[in-house]
């Protein structure tokens, strides 16, 4: 039997300044197949000079230079990769980026997926509502692609108030609107079966599994996101907005979950905590 595939996520907050502050050598520690990142703020000539030989690199840059990025680098070379997502005229660019993978002969889809933060009642918030629409589409189609299919990332929503240590001060704020919430209902809901959302909303549940939830179970966080300001790291006052979202295949095969949350606050070289899975495929 072979060994499981490691498949870890992050929002680097930019990649080179977490290169400065020590990423290297949590990566080189940690024995990562797949690396999907977040916020890259970077060419790809930068991201492939940082992680160096032995990797194969896919960059997806934002419309706008030193915003956003995805990118997602393997030990094994690719087999397709997509970056759109919604229709023609909705940009997308260094938010979504598919990958096709050969496991031994079985395709493995894994998506680097950056939501837009938002800000309530703004056209940021605007385009994160085009986002999450554009998301609603592509997952039946991305689960028809391939039946092994991962959606990583920072998604920028707490599902659950258990996501959330503050989410009583949060419910009118982006990242925690029951409108937001209404979409990993859908997303999280039994395929086919009609879910009513938090804000009161139906639509089809989408059939996808939390990973995360379903390993820690019904407990707060493990959170993956702590604010810069006061003492929210050292308090563990956090969210947990970086996901792995699983087809229901894919989601049978985890073998283990984790949040590598530094040890203290100095030790950081990220505002998140990379969340890192190992599957059996």
């Amino acid at each position: 039997m072979s060994a499981p595939l490691r498949i870890a996520s992050v929002n680097v907050n930019g990649v080179r300044a977490a290169y400065r502050k020590g990423m290297g050598e949590w990566l080189d520690a940690r024995g990562v197949d797949v690396l999907a990142l977040q916020e890259v703020r970077a060419s790809t000539d930068d991201v492939r000079g940082l992680l160096g030989e032995g990797w194969s690199i896919l960059h997806d840059a934002a419309t706008a230079k030193g915003r956003a990025g995805v990118a997602i680098a393997a030990r094994r070379e690719f087999d397709a990769h997509r970056v759109e997502l919604g229709p023609d005229d909705f940009d997308s660019a260094g938010r979504w980026l598919e990958a096709d993978l050969d496991i031994d002969g079985t395709r493995l889809t894994v998506v680097s997926c950056y939501v837009h933060s938002g800000e309530i009642d703004t056209p940021k918030q605007d385009e994160k509502w085009k986002f999450l629409d554009a998301m609603e589409q592509r997952l039946p189609l991305l689960a028809a692609h391939s039946e092994l299919a991962l959606v990583v990332g920072d998604l920028n929503v707490g599902h659950r108030e258990l996501d959330i240590k503050n989410w009583r001060g949060n419910r009118k704020n982006a990242g925690f609107l029951p409108r937001e919430r209404a979409y990993f209902d859908r997303f999280f809901g039994p395929a086919g079966e009609t879910v009513e959302g938090v804000d009161g909303s139906t639509g089809p549940g989408l059939g996808w599994v939390d990973v995360g939830r379903r390993h820690a179970g019904e407990v707060d966080g493990p959170y993956t996101w702590w604010s810069q300001r006061g003492q929210a790291f050292d308090n563990d006052t956090g969210w947990r907005i970086d996901y792995h979202v699983a087809t229901p295949a894919l989601a049978e095969r985890v073998v283990d979950y984790r949040v590598d949350r530094a040890a203290s606050y100095d030790t950081r070289w990220s505002d998140h905590a990379p969340v890192v899975v190992d599957y059996s495929i």
